[in-house]
């Protein structure tokens, strides 16, 4: 199972997840009705139909802001990279709370292969967030700005790849974590058909389901110190392919031991290393900053700031996110 802190469907990642999780009270879409044709088989399977959306009442936008140019922009943003999707922005509502607006968004698929759907979230009073289902969202035409700028400044673990930052792809990863070894073979990908970016791994070891995933991290990055982004790299990939040693504590230490030496590094060396305070809070600095941006699951990518789930995400899908982000962030291939 994907490791996770708290149950979340997270709209920053641009997948599919808000809706899912923002169906609430909203009246639903007209039935689709399947096209006709006059040279149409009998019992043939009728043809797909693009999704037909309620009809906007101009009396439904009471609100001053957000305007809806920005929620359009903001759906751009988060969704653009699906050029089957579409959607309407049904209503922008004034609610009981200053500067709360309740915002109403129908979507659906355009070749008619997905059932359309209506969905809500809140725009808050500071203009850059919104609340959908159960959690908080950055909001605006440049939604994923803010994380990037943080990425850049914060994001300090292993690379590979550019040393520039003007594409950055930083990993959230838990060793213990079955979807974060499965990500590995995409994670390879993305650094063969995206040489110019940088790509950085940043330990997020979640204790409470995987108890030996902080040592498992604080080895990591001991290795990085003494051997260099090379070495954790090495050590990484030999790790995630013992993973099922890192069950018990026995067999933790004998994998990351095996893990070093064929990093090429000391394991007696990189074990005291480990044991020392500024290793442990290095990790829990490396946590801090996946809580500050509201990662609630392992593994997730930020793609130049986009938050990604990648666990069970294809490598087609994902490549072509990080493309889409390219493109919003004017970088040239």
């Amino acid at each position: 199972m994907i490791g996770r802190i708290a149950s979340v469907g997270l709209l920053a990642s641009s997948i599919a997840a808000l809706p899912a999780l923002a169906q609430q009270q909203v009246p639903a879409a007209p039935p689709q009705q399947p096209a006709t044709s006059s040279t149409q088989q009998p019992g043939a399977p009728a043809p797909n139909a693009a999704p037909t959306f309620p009809a906007v009442d101009p009396k439904d936008f009471t609100a001053a802001t957000p305007t809806k140019d920005e929620v359009n922009g903001f759906l751009q943003a988060s969704w653009g990279y699906d050029e089957n999707r579409i959607w309407e922005v049904g209503a922008i509502l004034k609610t009981p709370v200053e500067g709360l607006s309740k915002v109403i968004i129908y979507m659906g698929d355009k070749t008619g292969k997905e059932k359309s759907s209506g969905f809500l979230f809140w725009a808050l009073p500071d203009g850059k967030h919104i609340i959908a289902g159960n959690d908080v969202y950055p909001f605006g035409t440049n939604p994923y700005a803010g994380s990037r700028a943080v990425l850049q400044q914060q994001a300090n673990g292993p690379y590979r790849g550019s040393a520039g930052k003007e594409l950055e792809l930083v990993e959230f990863a838990d060793f213990e974590c079955p979807h974060c070894k499965e990500a590995q073979a995409n994670m390879d990908k993305l650094a063969v058909d995206f040489p110019k970016a940088r790509i950085v791994f940043q330990n997020y070891p979640l204790e409470r389901i995987h108890p030996e995933s902080k040592l498992a991290a604080e080895y990591g990055v001991c290795v990085s110190k003494l051997g260099g982004s090379n070495a954790f790299f090495q050590f990484a990939n030999a790790v995630f392919d013992g993973q099922e040693g890192l069950a018990t504590a026995d067999g933790a230490t004998l994998t990351l031991n095996s893990a070093v030496t064929k990093a090429g590094a000391d394991p007696t060396k990189v074990a005291a290393c480990a044991n020392t305070p500024a290793t442990s809070d290095d990790v829990e600095n490396s946590v801090k900053l996946a809580q500050d941006l509201n990662i609630n699951q392992t593994p997730t990518l930020m793609v130049n700031g986009r938050q990604v789930p990648v666990g069970g995400l294809s490598y087609d899908m994902l490549k072509k996110i990080v493309e889409y982000q390219e493109k919003l962030d004017g970088i040239q291939q």
